[in-house]
């Protein structure tokens, strides 16, 4: 399964059930370019566990302000709708993958 696109619009409807990743990016970031790609992966990896979502911040940016978000990436993990984890910077997929199994199996 692939990322999917979320907007202000979208985004409660898209991380309102199960365990959700949504990585906050631009295009002009660095280190989101980087980030992006082990989120991709990790989605295949992961397919079926967790839904991948990823919201471009200048074109949304109501939804960043509501969760506080300062910097990116910053990768927001919700579990039925409620936040449970958020981590800021390039992560690896082996941390990544680390901090949603606890989410999946919990």
């Amino acid at each position: 399964m692939a990322v999917v696109e979320t907007t202000d619009k979208t985004f409660e409807n898209d991380t309102s059930k199960g365990v959700t990743l949504t990585d906050f990016w631009a295009t002009w970031c660095g280190p989101c370019r980087m980030q992006s790609p082990v989120v991709e992966q990790l989605s295949g990896e992961m397919d079926g566990q967790v839904t991948f979502n990823k919201m471009d911040v200048d074109a949304n940016p109501n939804t960043p302000q509501k969760f506080g978000i300062m910097s990116i990436p910053t990768l927001l993990v919700k579990k039925d709708g409620q936040v449970v984890d958020t981590v800021v910077g390039y992560h690896t997929k082996d941390q990544l993958k680390q901090l949603l199994s606890q989410y999946v199996e919990a």
